[in-house]
């Protein structure tokens, strides 16, 4: 039976980083058979934000004649009062499990804004976040392969197989310190490791994707290029793979995964601890 694909606008909201948002959003999404334009607002505490907000939602609902998916953590009331009057199906995130909660331990909650409890007594750990983000952006895509010693894993496979936003997912929501590089040609003709990864063997990780998929997103950036035909695909996927088997590097096929299951399991595998906050 063919299933019938909806497509539908998705926003996440919320007066904070609208990271939790986001994740339980797309726990919930990727249950239906959606095609979903996503967009996040974060830190919608002014009364000016929100009229951006709902400017976006008005607009998708009159273009697509559609009520858009909204997903929100708002302690405002006043803000909560009106993101819920505009045309959207809207989900409050916490409200029942901070209600279930409020019943079990007979205890009032005392509502605040998710970005509040980034300092304080956590302020290490804030910071600490934030260094390994800083981290893995001056490490992103090969930029330099300086300082592998304090990097906490490190991540290897062909351009566009989601080792960007895995490693930036790691980094935001886990605090480690990721290094990402992406196999250019000459690594591929070449086969080998460089020297600069030979003495972090224990830091690599490997991702791959399947072929076709990796065809469809880089049609998206370079259509009609060598870069995205199913041939250079398909040989450069063959010899990362090659080299990862020889090596034995562990990696996942990230086709069918969403960020945070990758990341999941990247953590699984090499035996990761998270450092919440």
């Amino acid at each position: 039976m063919q299933i019938d694909i909806q497509s539908r606008d998705v926003f996440y909201v919320s007066d904070g980083t609208a990271i939790t948002c986001e994740t339980l959003g797309h726990v919930v999404i990727g249950q239906f058979p959606l095609n979903a334009h996503e967009k996040t607002f974060p830190f919608v505490e002014s009364e000016d934000k929100l009229d951006d907000l709902l400017r976006e939602i008005e607009q998708s609902y009159q273009r697509t004649g559609r009520k858009p998916l909204v997903f929100f953590s708002i302690v405002i009331p006043r803000i909560k009062h009106r993101l819920l009057q505009a045309p959207a199906h809207s989900y409050d995130v916490l409200a029942d499990i901070v209600e279930q909660v409020k019943g079990d331990i007979e205890m009032e909650p005392q509502p605040k804004l998710q970005r509040s409890r980034s300092v304080g007594k956590d302020s290490a750990s804030y910071f600490d976040r934030i260094a390994a983000i800083e981290y893995t952006l001056a490490h992103d895509d090969g930029i330099t392969l300086k300082g592998l010693d304090e990097a906490d894993i490190i991540l290897l496979g062909v351009s566009r197989s989601g080792k960007t936003p895995t490693s930036l997912y790691m980094a935001m929501q886990f605090g480690l310190r990721v290094v990402n590089y992406p196999f250019i040609d000459e690594d591929i003709r070449r086969l080998r490791l460089l020297p600069e990864f030979e003495i972090h063997r224990h830091k690599l990780f490997g991702l791959t994707i399947d072929p076709q998929r990796l065809n469809e997103i880089r049609e998206n950036r370079l259509a009609g290029s060598d870069y995205a035909s199913t041939e250079q695909c398909i040989s450069e996927l063959k010899s990362v793979e090659s080299l990862f088997r020889r090596e034995a590097i562990p990696y996942i096929n990230t086709s069918s995964l969403s960020v945070e299951e990758i990341s999941t399991r990247i953590l699984e595998k090499a035996g990761l601890r998270r450092r919440l906050l």
